[in-house]
């Protein structure tokens, strides 16, 4: 019951995740920060089980940085999610797989921004936006009624703002605040978080009774 949202700009990426930590039916905190930083301009956005998620996104991140110790430079966004992809489709190979899903964004010098979606069955395709978990339902068809290409950064924040307050309000499942953050050439920089806007009436009417 997570939920993680990606929106490609004119140069820059915007990605938000819900702050819900969940275990079966139990919420485990409201704080979790699904955001991993693959090198200054790229990151991933991961959901799945708690376990596998950290454990993989940890291993892709660690392995990408000592790429970089080695050779001297980062590899590029098209280059780390491919490496993702490969692991991951190596360990539904093997007796313990990964049960994950991502998204990967982020800006390269060269190909700009970027946004690649990809599944727990190593499916990986590039996207101009993406959203994993059940909020899909929700804000896919927002997205493709009101996405345009290069959107500005206002733009892309006031179609962010429409799939957050619409998952938030008809959703069955409480995602009551989402980290913001914007990716471009000048980095990662947090934004606001947006926190629900929508209360359903909760005013109890009691009837008189008469005897």
């Amino acid at each position: 019951m997570e939920c993680v949202i990606g929106i490609v700009g004119k140069d820059f990426v915007l990605v938000a995740s819900d702050t819900n930590q969940a275990h079966s039916i139990v919420i485990m905190k409201q704080d979790d920060d699904k955001l991993f930083r693959i090198n200054d301009r790229g990151a991933m956005l991961v959901t799945g089980e708690p376990g596998d998620k950290v454990n993989f996104a940890e291993f892709i991140q660690r392995n990408l940085q000592l790429y970089k110790m080695i050779n001297g430079y980062d590899l590029s966004i098209h280059a780390a999610a491919n490496y993702a992809r490969r692991e991951l489709a190596s360990s539904l190979r093997s007796r313990g797989p990964y049960n994950v899903n991502m998204l990967i964004a982020g800006h390269d010098e060269h190909d700009g921004a970027s946004l690649y979606f990809m599944d727990y069955l190593a499916s990986l395709v590039k996207l101009p936006f993406a959203i994993h978990g059940y909020g899909s339902f929700f804000g896919l068809s927002i997205c493709d009624k009101y996405y345009k290409a290069d959107m500005t950064e206002a733009e892309a924040l006031n179609l962010l703002n429409k799939i957050v307050t619409e998952i938030q309000k008809r959703l069955l499942v409480q995602l009551p605040s989402f980290h913001v953050r914007v990716i471009s050439k000048e980095g990662i920089k947090d934004l606001p978080s947006i926190y629900a806007k929508y209360q359903p009436d909760q005013t109890v009417r009691h009837e008189s009774m008469e005897i």
